[in-house]
């Protein structure tokens, strides 16, 4: 069993576009063990690749005690609206209302090429969305609009001020 780190806010492969998986071979199957070991932690709904620090198509997901992961996901027929607080283990201890969409159909391909379809609702359409994002170079507080997001930025600042000079 391998729980990787996660990766913190300000690293730059949490604002890189992921790279697609071409090889689904020994290594990605490692990877995604990985992943599926990171997500197992307490309190864990979704692990993205590079927020292990791998720039790949990939993550794992822990919604309602099924584990699971999906490589080069597409998401397609969002419906409805969620507005729900939402968080990420790269901004640890933050969470902020965020729009997505209430269900959504993620289509992409198992450990072994194989292609696999999930169809989501309520927090594990949350979950797709959100590690979706993750391999895009997206974070959830770049979904955020308004006073919320003016708030959100406040809090990452506090919590993380920028480097000042040395």
């Amino acid at each position: 069993m391998t729980v990787r780190p996660i990766r913190i806010f300000g690293d730059p492969v949490l604002r890189t576009e992921a790279d697609p998986v071409t090889s689904f071979d020994a290594e990605l199957r490692a990877l995604i063990d990985d992943l599926e070991d990171t997500v197992r932690e307490p309190g864990r709904a979704g692990v993205a690749a590079p927020q292990i620090g791998v720039s790949l198509r990939a993550f794992s997901y822990n919604v309602d005690d099924t584990i699971g992961h999906m490589i080069n996901p597409v998401l397609t027929d969002f419906e409805g609206e969620q507005d729900d607080d939402e968080g990420c283990l790269s901004i640890p201890g933050l969470y902020f209302p965020t729009k997505r969409a209430m269900s959504v159909t993620a289509t992409g391909f198992d450990r072994y090429g194989e292609p696999l379809v999930i169809h989501g609702t309520g927090f594990l359409a949350r979950a797709l969305q959100h590690e979706t994002d993750h391999l895009n170079g997206t974070l959830y507080i770049d979904t955020l609009t308004g006073d919320v997001r003016r708030q959100a930025l406040r809090e990452i600042r506090r919590v993380r001020p920028a480097p000042g000079p040395s």
